[in-house]
C-alpha cells in the first residue's frame, strides 16, 4: 500500500482532521494504487494513524475495486465520511456511492496500528514537522505500507509478518534458526 502523506499548515482551510483520497493505478502499468492523506495544522501520531486507519478501513469496504477512487474526511468526532466512484466495465457508466467509516472503528484501527508500527509513524511525524524544510515547499513524504494490504482483508490480519517487515525496513533483523 502505497501512501503519500502531506502536511497542510493552514488547517483554516479545512474543519477535518485529514483527507484521504484513493488514486488507482494507471492502466496497463504496474505501479500499484496510491493512498494521499493530507493532514491539517500540526500533526500527532494519533492524528496520523486516524487518518491512515481511514485509508486501511476503506480497502476493506465490501465490493472494493481497484480502480475506485475514493474521497474521505476525517473528523475526530464523526469519523470518516465521503464517496467513492468507479466506471462500470460493462456499461461504463461511472458509478458512485456513499462511504461512512465510524469513529470505533477508525479509533480501533489506529490503535492496531500505533501499536504494530508505532515508531513509523512517529518518525513520519517528525519528518513532516522538522523545522528545515524549505520555505515554501510542500510537506510531503512517499512510503509503503505494503504489509498493511493483508491487514485490509477481511480475517486475514497478518500482523506478525507485518512487525518482521518493519524490523527488517529498520535494520533490527535477526536469524533465529539457531535458536
Amino acid at each position: 500500500m502505497d501512501i503519500l502523506v502531506m502536511l497542510e499548515d493552514n488547517p483554516e482551510h479545512s474543519t477535518v482532521l485529514a483527507h484521504v483520497n484513493s488514486v488507482p493505478a494507471p492502466l496497463n502499468s504496474e505501479r500499484p494504487p496510491r493512498d494521499v492523506v493530507t493532514l491539517y495544522g500540526v500533526p500527532s501520531p494519533e492524528s496520523l494513524a486516524l487518518a491512515l486507519a481511514a485509508a486501511v478501513e476503506s480497502r476493506r469496504l465490501p465490493n472494493e475495486r481497484s480502480d475506485t477512487i475514493r474521497h474521505l474526511g476525517v473528523w475526530p468526532e464523526r469519523g470518516a465520511v465521503g464517496d467513492s466512484a468507479w466506471r462500470d466495465m460493462s456499461s461504463g457508466q461511472l458509478l458512485t456511492r456513499d462511504l461512512e467509516i465510524p469513529l470505533e472503528t477508525l479509533v480501533d484501527t489506529a490503535r492496531q496500528l500505533l501499536g504494530e508500527c508505532g515508531q513509523t509513524i512517529r518518525r513520519l511525524v517528525a519528518g513532516l514537522t522538522m523545522p528545515d524544510w524549505p520555505e515554501g515547499a510542500r510537506r510531503a513524504i512517499t512510503f509503503s505500507l505494503t504489509p498493511m494490504v493483508a491487514m485490509s482483508l477481511p480475517g486475514a490480519i497478518q500482523l506478525d509478518g507485518m512487525l518482521e517487515s518493519f524490523r527488517e525496513a529498520d535494520g533490527i533483523t535477526f536469524d533465529s534458526d539457531g535458536d
